[in-house]
């Protein structure tokens, strides 16, 4: 385990704390590769897709009526609004609806906790336009909150509780770097953090709520909030992670960092934000490989589904664990838990052929038919899945088994070479994703106009311009 370093002029400073702080403070835009602005620049326009996306859900407008009732000129946009709110609250506003449709990126690595790093990114947007920061300031600090996620995300075993509190330091280093705050600062900003937003796993474990959404949200304006605060002078608890009573000791378990990007001699080294993978469909990632496999064996069925006799889907032990065990899977009452069922998902790309966020609506949810083929469902492990699953580079088989009454059998299957969400998006795919997610709210014109900034944001002077632009049609 990192050891704690001695007391400084801001009193316990403990290893974990100062190494955050250092790197917070000294990565820049001339240290990150070629590869690392073009990712971050697909995650921006991919992470604003999926809040466009998602704009329209419950949780979503909640969040947006409550940071309406706190108007600052100087502040924020609400992303789709005219509303100006504090950066915090446009930051819980916005991180809720680039959750909510379950289009943003997500993290499959061998021994790491996962999760969904995209969390960082609205909440940092927030700042940078509240600070009027350039396009590459804003790329700078993407990247750095990606990166806080991701070694934290490799680094920790504990699975108590939920890969969003990642997010929170992320965008607390994200946002100090962003309002350029001192070394003192930026080091209590990360304290104040860690030690107050730790979101316990509950908020994803079984019959789901609309807080899955809002946990990012929230875990945005905590980030952004810790910044605020140290700007202003508050202090954070000395040796937050290290301390008798701290991080190490009651809430990750010892852990110790791998070196990050551009970190060991002035030497470039990959940056995590690289890793991360582009959803091809509207779902949690490990529910992704069945609705991939189920849409080739669906048009054998078409018309056909009251003749289905059984649905057996082979998947990698994580998706069996966590996405096709237990009956809220086969049970869903909501949206929430929907697109995170297997038996559900597979069901959906079956009847209708894909799974889009309409598949997640009502009327699909408590559809008879459905309901009947997903009592038909079976999830299993396949044992060499797994296999596959655990290595690198990381793919995500899936076989659908279709049993008819007649029995006949129709087989759909997903991964590598099959189709999978590890494999890489062009650009291409990436603008296109977007405009489908946006055209109908924003229009087609601007949508181009938009892609032509966000393809060319190192060059933006300004990225205060950008928020505003997306005021729905």
């Amino acid at each position: 385990m990192n050891k704690p370093v001695e007391h400084g002029a801001i009193g316990g400073i403990d290893s974990i704390q100062a190494l955050l702080t250092d790197y917070a403070c000294t990565l820049d835009y001339s240290k990150l590769s070629p590869q690392a602005i073009h990712a971050a620049k697909v995650r921006i326009i991919d992470t604003l897709g999926a809040l466009v996306g998602g704009y329209f859900g419950q949780p979503c407008q909640l969040a947006r009526n409550i940071a309406a009732r706190i108007p600052d000129p100087d502040g924020a946009t609400v992303i789709g609004t005219r509303i100006r709110t504090t950066p915090d609250m446009a930051a819980f506003a916005n991180g809720t609806a680039a959750r909510y449709v379950e289009m943003n990126d997500v993290y499959h690595w061998p021994g790491s906790r996962g999760g969904h790093p995209s969390d960082v990114l609205v909440p940092i947007l927030a700042v940078a336009e509240q600070t009027k920061a350039s396009g590459r300031e804003l790329i700078t600090a993407v990247v750095l909150g990606y990166e806080f996620y991701l070694r934290l995300s490799d680094a920790i075993k504990e699975p108590g509780f939920d890969c969003s509190t990642f997010a929170v330091i992320g965008v607390a280093a994200a946002s100090a770097r962003l309002m350029k705050l001192s070394k003192e600062q930026t080091s209590h900003a990360i304290s104040m953090a860690a030690v107050a937003n730790n979101i316990v796993k509950q908020v994803r474990t079984g019959h789901l709520s609309m807080w899955k959404a809002v946990a990012a949200g929230q875990a945005g304006r905590s980030g952004v909030f810790a910044a605020i605060l140290a700007a202003e002078g508050m202090e954070g608890p000395h040796l937050p992670f290290e301390g008798n009573h701290g991080w190490c000791k009651h809430v990750s378990g010892p852990f110790t960092l791998a070196p990050m990007g551009w970190s060991e001699g002035g030497k470039s080294s990959t940056f995590k934000i690289e890793d991360t993978l582009i959803k091809q469909r509207s779902s949690c990632a490990t529910t992704i490989s069945s609705i991939l496999a189920a849409e080739k064996a669906s048009a054998a069925i078409r018309g056909r589904l009251d003749q289905v006799k059984d649905v057996k889907v082979e998947v990698y032990d994580t998706a069996k664990k966590n996405m096709g065990t237990g009956e809220h899977h086969w049970n869903p009452q909501q949206r929430e838990t929907a697109d995170h069922s297997i038996p559900y998902v597979t069901s959906a790309a079956l009847m209708d052929g894909t799974v889009t966020p309409r598949q997640f609506n009502d009327a699909h949810i408590w559809s008879p038919e459905l309901r009947k083929l997903l009592a038909k469902v079976e999830v299993v492990e396949n044992p060499e899945f797994t296999k596959i699953y655990h290595r690198l580079p990381v793919e995500h088989h899936t076989r659908v088994t279709v049993t008819m009454a007649d029995g006949e059998r129709i087989v759909g299957e997903s991964g590598g070479t099959k189709g999978d969400l590890s494999n890489p998006k062009s650009d291409e795919e990436i603008s296109a994703k977007f405009r489908g997610m946006t055209e109908d709210c924003i229009g087609g014109q601007r949508v181009t106009a938009l892609l032509d900034k966000l393809w060319k944001l190192e060059a933006l002077d300004n990225v205060a311009e950008i928020p505003p632009a997306f005021l729905f049609a």
